[in-house]
């Protein structure tokens, strides 16, 4: 199923060589505000990733809200993306969701294979916490 937002994606990051690509996630990281250091903790932290990363979120008007930070730029980009995709979402919604574009952007293809595999935890970590919130 098509999806809007990712779609939206997927045209940004259309016709740039992967460098270019690169620095437009190094741009989406900047534009987060860095998370509140009382969020940083164990608790908030995923495991399975390269560099730390940490996740919240709450619900609001039956639709979840993440935020997601890191300590390296290109994985404080991705999550932006995810965040994107995510937000605003009723919790089975994201479940279900197909992440499509990380395949179309070419993420899927040239992230080393720790990157990958941060990622792919990040997004169990997002969809665990919506299963959590639609029971």
């Amino acid at each position: 199923m098509r999806d809007a937002v990712q779609d939206e994606i997927i045209k940004q990051f259309e016709g740039l060589e992967w460098l270019d690509r690169y620095a437009l996630l190094i741009s989406f990281a900047r534009e987060l505000e860095p998370m509140d250091a009382r969020f940083r903790t164990e608790e908030n932290s995923i495991s399975g990733c390269q560099s730390r990363v940490w996740i919240i979120s709450h619900r609001e008007d039956g639709r979840l809200i993440f935020y997601l930070d890191s300590e390296a730029m290109i994985t404080r980009g991705i999550m932006s993306l995810l965040m994107k995709v995510v937000n605003n979402r009723p919790p089975m919604e994201i479940v279900d969701l197909d992440f499509y574009f990380i395949e179309k952007i070419g993420l899927k293809s040239n992230l080393s294979p720790a990157r990958a595999d941060g990622l792919a935890s990040i997004i169990r970590r997002i969809r665990e916490v919506a299963e959590g919130e639609a029971n």
